[in-house]
């Protein structure tokens, strides 16, 4: 039977970045995928990491810029980037003045346990 998802779960993430995961491990128990918008403020930048996972990331508004060890690729809206598990990538909102709104699909589901941030 379908499974009607009625509200995202709000993951908290410091940095002033908001994830709401629709499909997952957290809001659905589910481990196979997660779906999750995030939305990221002007200037955001988190940390280097290398999933265990596949990440396709679909940008809805503003730019996301993707460093990895070929340099960095940015993203506008209505483009798509795929990261591969074992690429060691960085997620930055290059603009100083705009919001970055993107979805994220992650397989298997994207935690904590298999994005190994660098600290």
């Amino acid at each position: 039977m379908p499974r009607h998802i009625t509200r995202p779960t709000r993951i908290p993430v410091p940095g002033g970045k908001t994830i709401d995961e629709h499909v997952g491990r957290v809001n659905t128990g589910t481990e196979s995928v997660s779906v999750a918008r995030m939305v990221a403020p002007p200037g955001w930048e988190e940390p280097a990491q290398t999933p265990a996972f596949d990440e396709v990331t679909i940008v809805a508004v503003g730019t996301l810029r993707v460093e990895h060890d070929g340099g960095y690729t940015d993203v506008g809206p209505g483009e798509t980037i795929l990261c591969e598990a074992g690429e060691r990538i960085r997620y930055v909102n290059p603009s100083a003045e705009a919001t970055c709104e993107y979805w994220a699909i992650c397989t298997p589901a994207f935690s904590p346990e298999t994005v190994h941030r660098e600290e």
